[in-house]
């Protein structure tokens, strides 16, 4: 069976409340699931939504913005996440999530991070996305390669990457070269660049996203899910200490769009504006065709011409020698009740970089 039923989640957070946000994505991924999808994809940082004031106004006056952003973002093995990875179970569906992702060597640090979350609840793949764009450096720290891979799954291999992450053509090569199918692409309601008293030209993000998502299908040879959130009336209330200049340039920036494109690079059915859970039908057998005409990672290349190395090594802070366990590992669970003193540790999932567990009930 080559025909699968995939969703976009082209949805308003409910920004800097992950618990809120949450549960959105638990209601979407049951709303997708009902639809009968196999795999629903979530926007860039979702949780706790996009941290669009860093184009609006200086970091000076940021400083409670960005406290709230933090301790909103999510760690990996943090009970929000085990909800998301116990819901993909129980709906049987395959969930990828944007979220904002908490950095236990760091109280401060943050990662613009993707999860692809099996259909039996397990972490399939664990993405940071490698150099956040422009004013996103003023929050997030760059990933690593460890994410950068094609994930087998009953659907087809699935591949991923975060909003600008599809201009590099490196990074997408990379996931072209392990046979991807599907491709999701990420990206957040809107990407201002510039006030509309300006004279310059401000960013126009579905503009950007059309470009490059039938780029990548074209010369992959795959779907391409793309997947933007939307910036509605919460949003606008949760910045309105930003004041009216903010709101106007947010009012006159473009913003983003969902669609699906298909291996010739045309975008299959509608492009998705309004807020909802939209799906799309495809059949993978049409990748086979399109693949005689330019195979980049196969006949259609000289390998004997170029050489890319992509370093997939998890980055850590510092490596201990001599104990067999780092202290963060060692004192995990002291760690955890610390942090979640309502949660106990035996009913949330052990998470390594590439699966969770969950404990038989």
């Amino acid at each position: 069976m080559t025909t699968t039923k995939v969703a976009a989640a082209h949805l308003e957070p409910v920004l800097l409340d992950k618990a809120a946000t949450i549960e959105k994505v638990l209601d979407a991924v049951a709303e997708a699931s009902r639809q009968g999808a196999e795999l629903i994809a979530f926007p860039e940082s979702f949780v706790p939504g996009f941290p669009v004031w860093t184009a609006l106004r200086a970091p000076i006056f940021n400083h409670e913005l960005f406290a709230a952003f933090v301790q909103n973002s999510l760690y990996v093995d943090g009970p929000e996440i085990a909800a998301v990875c116990k819901a993909a179970q129980h709906h049987a569906i395959i969930v990828s999530m944007g979220f904002s992702e908490r950095n236990p060597a760091s109280v401060g640090s943050i990662w613009n991070s993707n999860l692809l979350i099996g259909s039996d609840g397990r972490i399939l793949n664990h993405h940071r996305k490698i150099v956040p764009t422009f004013y996103e450096k003023l929050l997030w720290t760059p990933g690593d390669g460890h994410g950068l891979r094609v994930t087998a799954t009953s659907i087809g291999r699935l591949g991923m990457l975060i909003c600008g992450e599809n201009t590099n053509p490196l990074a997408r090569y990379t996931l072209m070269t392990e046979a991807e199918e599907i491709h999701i692409s990420t990206y957040p309601p809107l990407w201002p660049t510039r006030d509309s008293a300006s004279n310059g030209k401000n960013y126009d993000l579905e503009n950007a996203i059309r470009i490059r998502a039938g780029a990548h299908s074209f010369e992959a040879k795959a779907f391409n899910l793309v997947v933007s959130s939307v910036f509605g009336p919460t949003s606008a209330r949760a910045l309105e200490t930003l004041g009216p200049e903010a709101a106007k340039i947010i009012d006159s920036t473009p913003v983003g769009v969902s669609m699906v494109v298909d291996p010739y690079g045309d975008v299959i059915g509608d492009v998705i504006r309004d807020e909802g859970i939209h799906t799309w039908d495809i059949d993978r057998s049409a990748v086979l065709e399109t693949k005689q005409f330019h195979d980049v990672s196969g006949a259609y290349n000289r390998f004997d011409i170029f050489d890319l190395r992509v370093h997939r090594q998890r980055v850590e802070p510092i490596r201990f020698t001599g104990e067999s366990n780092s202290p963060l590992a060692a004192n995990r669970e002291l760690e955890h009740a610390a942090r979640y003193p309502t949660d106990p540790v035996d009913a949330e999932p052990t998470v390594s970089p590439t699966k969770a567990t969950f404990p038989q009930p």
